[in-house]
């Protein structure tokens, strides 16, 4: 049967979207896949949002219904350019715009805006949303959830990471070994990085870690920034921009007496930031030296320089998840259209060893087409 996975990510780069067909013992087909930007306006709307974490409540429901219109754009291109109609597919996965996520709060939750109905009217497929706080009602951290995609699709037997580099880093460790699947968020990814670019070159983003190589790491900065508490947290643990913004840098820069510093080596050392948490992560859970290779996925993993910083701090080789038949810029996606199937077929979703849930959980709201 075919599904729909949609997915965008923190970094507001765009909407990545696939048509898949699964078959039997954990068999992929991606029959068609389109990135689509947002619509300007709504990118700055968002852009905005995430920057201040405040907006009035009408301007709230009009994103959801905007962000909705959206990818049902999305999911026309995937139509259109595979000859595949609605009642064709059973169910579109939506994860939606994530715009807050704490875990901590007395009261955890995590918000992703989209309007599954009009979604789903606009389509006329069957859409499942809201795949991360059924997790969290039963004690989770509702992130991240792409572990158990990569356990059933991307083993081997040989000790692998799994590692995405969106706004956050999340890495998977898959052991053949241990039926126990470990995955966590370890920080910052191309968050840091990009807002960073933006507000001191006026670039969207660092292509390659051009930029980068032109600075040299701050020591003392690092050092400081390596204190931060959620570094030093056991797993299972996810983390997200309300922590990471660029407030935080220039906060960093503060303490460490750092403001006259050059952008280029505040850059570099933020490049660093990423790559030793990351590879500190790892080896923290695997030895380098039964560990097959990190294969990386994610907007980061086109930043060749930080694949080298990552190769460098964790004596690991680091390769691209295209190496094991899986797009950098699809598989986020795709493991969305799984859900949505793992939830039409009511089965769960979530592994407690990484999200830390009492239990294992169906996942997801389904809204259905009238």
């Amino acid at each position: 049967m075919k599904y729909i996975g949609i997915m965008s990510g923190t970094s507001l780069d765009g909407i990545d979207a696939v048509l898949c067909e699964f078959g039997v013992e954990n068999k992929l087909q991606v029959l068609a896949k389109t990135s689509l930007p947002f619509e300007p306006q709504l990118q700055q709307d968002l852009q905005a949002l995430l920057r201040s974490f405040s907006c009035h409540l009408k301007e709230f429901g009009e994103l959801e219904v905007r962000l909705a219109i959206n990818y049902a754009q999305a999911v026309q291109q995937l139509l259109d350019n595979s000859g595949v109609t609605p009642q064709e597919v059973k169910a579109i996965g939506c994860h939606g715009q994530t715009v807050f996520h704490d875990p901590y709060n007395q009261y955890p939750f995590s918000l992703q805006l989209v309007d599954g109905n009009k979604l789903a009217q606009l389509t006329g497929i069957n859409v499942v949303c809201d795949f991360r706080r059924m997790d969290m009602a039963y004690g989770g951290q509702g992130a991240p959830l792409t572990p158990v995609f990569h356990h059933y699709f991307l083993s081997s037997n040989r000790t692998r990471v799994i590692l995405n580099l969106g706004g956050i880093a999340n890495i998977t460790i898959l052991n053949p070994k241990t039926s126990k699947v470990i995955g966590f968020d370890t920080g910052p990814a191309n968050c840091l990085i990009d807002l960073w670019v933006q507000d001191k070159f006026g670039v969207e983003y660092d292509k390659d870690g051009l930029l980068a190589t032109q600075g040299k790491i701050i020591p003392t900065l690092l050092e400081q920034m390596l204190k931060d508490e959620y570094f030093n947290l056991p797993a299972p643990k996810s983390t997200g921009k309300e922590i990471y913004h660029l407030e935080w840098i220039k906060q960093q820069l503060i303490t460490n007496n750092q403001t006259d510093a050059s952008d280029y080596d505040v850059l570099r050392t933020l490049v660093e930031l990423t790559a030793k948490t990351v590879a500190d992560a790892i080896c923290a859970h695997a030895k380098p030296s039964e560990v097959e290779a990190i294969y990386a996925c994610g907007g980061g993993a086109y930043n060749r320089f930080l694949l080298e910083q990552i190769a460098n701090n964790s004596a690991i080789t680091v390769r691209t998840t295209e190496e094991v038949g899986i797009d950098v810029d699809q598989l986020e996606a795709i493991a969305f259209a799984w859900f949505a199937k793992r939830r039409i077929e009511r089965l769960p979703a979530n592994y407690e060893s990484v999200t830390g849930a009492t239990q294992r959980c169906i996942l997801g709201a389904l809204y259905e087409v009238c």
